[in-house]
């Protein structure tokens, strides 16, 4: 028979194949080879509707998933099944079936870049034969052949520094993204029926080694989850071995695992956990966020949308543009992103079809890096977007779509495969959709015109005036005005966006000061000949006869040349009493002028300038640098500060690679550290009023570090760059570009009044410009 129906489980069904046929994988299939006494073998994904052909030939078209080699564009393929054998099919096979496909010919594949190259193409009149393995007898999963036995922790029997296995509801999560480090961060939150929550946090270098969790009320497993107690409540993270399952939490939808892990125990026992939670589920998780259509779109809203993304392109450095549809139409006139035709990404057919039902959704920040990796024709998930409406100045409004900065609330972007249920039913309704499309702008000649065309006009142009500098943080904050700031209490944050006015210092070197991250002190760097001044004054005292050193020192004493009466004298640190190349070499310098260090910074590790007091060593007066590092000099606070002598380096030069860093030494020093930062003044306009801001910043503002600006030419002229760009000369204010930015409002003591004053926080410069 062309259509056999198999039972038994999958090893007991193959043996009712014909001896003469042999299994052939998906990858060596090639065009042009026979394939009579050979078959492939798949599990059934999908299929689009029977129809009838135009000579009224039965049609159905299925995919077919090969297990191997899953990750792999050749493990899927279209499967065309022609006449009676196409309706005998199209009533018997089932999401999840094992399908076997003998007797095929192959012909070259043009539907789906994603999919195998070739498709397969079978009818009873060519002699093909389907055999149907149903999934609930048959199903390969990656499941080792005897099951270990599980213990299962409830979430309110959860004990501290325990290794656990559980399962829980999805209540809250944070999409994979980056973190500070090299690997990715997935936090999710879950829930049980002893309604007790679990905080979790993940961390693997690879994205999909991650928690695969696509929607709030996904069903999870965690094997070998390690729990801690911190802040009197437990939390988990993934420990050695730890692996996970995710599932579908819809009643009724398909038990089957999303999982990155080769290899996994799953019982029936499993099954019935996983049922049992999706019940619990559905009565009693019921604050998820809504999950909207284009056409449900009312701002202002925050809500998750799940779509095809039909084009993408750079915006800047700190934003990303994505366009996607769902197959249907916002009610409302939307943001309309600009950008070069030559950047945006995508089929321009598809693009021009479908111009007037996707919208544009502008990704910030810490999102755009996933963007940048989106694939076009992908199905995706977008969490907490935000649809707001944009009033411009001649009363047109348009709805604006923006991802912003940052993961609160689960805010992020999610690639969903596509034999997830949601996409299956999304895929077949956009094919039929963009048929239809395809025909009607086939028909229409001309191209019709956009009806929103004449209603946007310069609004969109005003809406594209995107911000030259990045918000790092509370993304959520919505924007206050200038005036408004100046009548509210004190202290308080807001989000403002302004034009920069005018600053001071103009002389940017000038506006690198030194900061006591203690007491909170200011001051200004001393220049070359106030630093050589104090030191002279420090070297004409003569060195006692009996020369000063410590245990971990050999010490030598030389004349200065031209000044017979000063004599300098120099103790290398040894480690171990050993010595090491200059260059890993600590010196103690004691009566050396400023060019004389600045000689020996040139050959040594650091040097730190010293004087002798009674039988042992000290730090110069605190006016001067204590380290010495190539160009760089450090400073330690004289009000917070406590020196000690000399001697208390003697364990580092003990270790056996001593850390010669000048936070280290200060450590040992009794030192507290100054710190290079930037203070500068803006004063900002946003046509309500105008606003004088400070500047306290070490390097994240402007990308510099403050540090290296004084001695680094290519960094000031940098620096010089970036403040014509926020600031130009020559122009009108209206053709200054707009800063976003965070400030704090506080009082500060002057005299015997306070002063209202107001600092930038959490933002810096966009890269690039």
């Amino acid at each position: 028979m062309p259509l056999e129906v198999l039972s038994g489980p999958l090893r007991v069904a193959k043996n009712s194949l014909p001896n003469h046929l042999q299994k052939v994988g998906l990858a060596h299939l090639q065009l042009g080879r026979d394939y009579a006494n050979q078959y492939i073998q798949g599990s059934f994904v999908t299929s689009h509707q029977l129809i009838n052909l135009g000579n009224g030939t039965p049609f159905f078209k299925i995919v077919l998933q090969e297990s191997e080699n899953s990750s792999s564009r050749n493990s899927s393929i279209y499967i065309l099944i022609f006449g009676k054998l196409a309706e005998d099919c199209a009533k018997v096979v089932q999401q999840g079936d094992i399908i076997m496909v003998a007797g095929f010919s192959l012909t070259k594949s043009t539907n789906d870049p994603n999919r195998h190259g070739c498709q397969v193409e079978v009818s009873e009149e060519a002699g093909s034969t389907i055999y149907v393995c149903s999934g609930s007898s048959g199903a390969e999963t990656a499941s080792v052949k005897v099951a270990p036995i599980y213990t299962y922790t409830p979430l309110n029997q959860l004990k501290n520094e325990s290794v656990v296995n559980l399962y829980g509801a999805v209540k809250f999560f944070k999409p994979p993204y980056l973190s500070k480090g090299t690997d990715y961060c997935s936090m999710v939150t879950i829930v049980d029926q002893s309604n007790v929550t679990l905080v979790c946090s993940f961390f693997k270098a690879f994205k999909d080694a991650l928690p695969q969790i696509y929607r709030l009320g996904d069903i999870v497993r965690f094997h070998r989850i390690k729990i801690k107690e911190f802040n009197h409540r437990m939390q988990g993270t993934s420990g050695p071995g730890f692996s996970s399952l995710t599932f579908d939490g819809n009643i009724g939808a398909p038990v089957i695992p999303r999982t990155s892990s080769k290899t996994f125990s799953f019982t029936d026992e499993d099954r019935k956990t996983v049922e049992d939670l999706r019940i619990w589920v559905a009565s009693n998780l019921l604050s998820l966020p809504p999950m909207k259509k284009l056409s449900e779109i009312y701002p202002p809203m925050f809500f998750e949308f799940t779509g095809k993304l039909i084009g993408k392109a750079k915006v800047d450095g700190s934003s990303y543009l994505l366009k996607v549809w769902d197959g249907t139409k916002c009610p409302f006139p939307s943001w309309n992103v600009f950008v070069n035709e030559e950047d945006l990404e995508g089929d321009e057919c598809v693009l021009r079809r479908l111009k007037y039902v996707t919208v544009d959704v502008v990704a910030y920040d810490n999102h755009v890096h996933l963007a940048k990796l989106l694939k076009i024709g992908q199905f995706i998930s977008m969490y907490n977007v935000h649809a707001k409406m944009h009033s411009s100045e001649n009363g047109c409004d348009v709805v604006q779509f923006l991802l912003h900065g940052g993961t609160g609330h689960g805010r992020g972007i999610a690639v969903l495969p596509e034999n997830h249920p949601d996409i299956i039913d999304l895929k077949l309704y956009l094919d039929t959709i963009e048929l239809a499309l395809a025909d009607s702008s086939e028909r229409a000649s001309p191209e019709p015109e956009n009806p929103y065309t004449h209603i946007l006009g310069s609004c969109v142009e005003r809406c594209q005036q995107l911000s030259v500098t990045v918000l790092t943080d509370h993304q959520h904050f919505d924007t206050t005005t200038l005036n408004t700031i100046q009548m509210s209490t004190i202290p308080q944050n807001y989000r403002i966006r302004a034009r920069l006015l005018k600053f001071e210092p103009e002389k940017l070197y000038q506006s690198v000061k030194l900061h006591c991250p203690q007491c909170h002190a200011l001051q200004e760097i001393p220049d070359e000949s106030e630093l050589d001044s104090i030191l002279r004054e420090a070297s004409v005292t003569c060195l006692d006869s009996n020369l000063q050193s410590t245990s971990f020192c050999s010490s030598t004493v030389w004349r200065a040349e031209n000044q017979e009466p000063r004599r300098v004298a120099v103790h290398f640190v040894a480690h171990n009493e050993l010595f090491h190349d200059p260059e890993d070499t600590l010196v103690f310098l004691e009566g050396g002028t400023r060019n004389e260090i600045l000689t020996f910074t040139s050959k040594f590790k650091g040097i730190i300038p010293v004087t002798a007091i009674e039988d042992s060593l000290a730090l110069l007066d605190l006016s001067v640098p204590y380290f010495w590092e190539g160009n760089m000099q450090y400073y330690g606070c004289k009000h917070c500060s406590k020196p000690k002598a000399m001697e208390s380096l003697a364990g580092l030069a003990s270790q056996d690679n001593p850390s010669w860093e000048h936070t280290s030494i200060a450590q040992e020093l009794g030192i507290v550290p100054l710190e290079y930062v930037f203070v500068m003044k803006f004063t900002l306009d946003d046509g309500t009023g105008t606003l004088d801001v400070y500047l306290l910043d070490t390097k994240k503002f402007f990308r510099i570090p403050a540090s290296k600006v004084l001695f680094n030419n290519i960094l000031q002229e940098n620096m010089e760059i970036i403040m014509r760009r926020l600031c130009p000369a020559g122009r009108t204010l209206d053709d200054f570009p707009w800063l976003e930015c965070f400030i704090k409002s506080y009082y500060i003591r002057d005299g015997t009044e306070h002063r209202r004053c107001y600092q930038i926080f959490d933002t810096t410069v966009a890269e690039g410009i």
